[in-house]
């Protein structure tokens, strides 16, 4: 099947304050049939860690940094869970981190091409004399900038970030059909700890969080996204797209079924003058697979 290329900007008609967009076409029928049940196990059943580390010939905590890190997947869907069982014919695949790439050096900025499964935080230990003017989820691919800790350059940078002045543009693969553009300002609620899943304020009292989307192509029921964000807060996109029903395809902690990964990338960013672009990992074409 060929995908739909969308030629237009289409233009947006807001309904309320939180999600303004044109009604969607072509949205897939209702089924009318009941969800299978997953085949049962056999008694020989063993955790998911155990048979890695058996086909992969390592060990058991090797095995388990691997699903942790979700680089593991049987039949391109991620294993969630190290100590979940499976039938013991169970064959994995592994997927192989990229390299990061350093595309531009001064001495105000070092702007990274990061790869997905590596959290920022890792990233930035193997540059000591740098740190971090933003984050990146650690599935999430992209442009990622680094500068010289309370330099001018970086009191200007958080400044710029604060006034809203810094463009962001990412690339994303959703579940089902979106065919118009539209601008969700729903507020954020925000709760820091281990599992950081931000949820939708329903008193207009989170966080202002601003995400614009256009359709970029159609594929089956796969929209892939040309998102800009003017604010940057956690999970802004993640949320905000489970928000309005399409999730981000592998974004599990936000209802979407398992894939490989979390298809979202930060394709651009430009502040103070610099402008950074980075290309799609070859995942976010579309093919049968995704």
């Amino acid at each position: 099947m060929k995908p739909n290329k969308f030629k237009k900007t289409l233009k947006n008609q807001k309904k309320d304050s939180n999600f303004s967009k044109k009604p969607l076409k072509n949205k897939p029928p209702k089924s009318n049939f009941a969800p299978q049940t997953p085949p049962k196990l056999p008694k020989n059943a063993q955790k998911a860690y155990k048979l890695l580390a058996l086909q992969e010939n390592i060990s058991n905590n090797e095995a388990k940094a691997l699903i942790d890190r979700g680089l593991v997947n049987v039949k391109g869907k991620k294993i969630l869970i190290a100590r979940g069982l499976l039938a013991p014919n169970t064959r994995f695949n592994i997927q192989q981190i990229q390299t990061i790439k350093e595309i531009f050096c001064n001495e105000n900025i070092l702007a990274l091409e990061k790869p997905a499964f590596l959290t920022s935080e890792e990233i930035v230990k193997s540059y000591p004399q740098w740190t971090l003017l933003h984050r990146l989820d650690k599935e999430t691919s992209g442009i990622l900038l680094l500068v010289k800790e309370n330099s001018s350059f970086h009191l200007k940078a958080k400044e710029a970030f604060k006034q809203l002045q810094v463009l962001k543009q990412y690339t994303a693969i959703v579940e089902g059909i979106l065919d118009e553009e539209c601008e969700i300002t729903a507020p954020l609620i925000i709760k820091k700890g281990k599992s950081a899943k931000v949820s939708i304020s329903k008193t207009n009292e989170g966080q202002k969080a601003i995400t614009h989307i256009t359709p970029l192509e159609i594929f089956g029921k796969k929209t892939k996204l040309d998102i800009e964000i003017k604010t940057g807060k956690t999970h802004q996109i993640r949320a905000h797209l489970a928000h309005i029903k399409h999730p981000i395809i592998g974004d599990t902690l936000y209802g979407a079924k398992p894939a490989n990964r979390i298809l979202l990338h930060a394709r651009h960013i430009a502040l103070l003058g610099y402008n950074f672009t980075s290309n799609e990992p070859k995942e976010f074409i579309f093919k049968d697979n995704l």
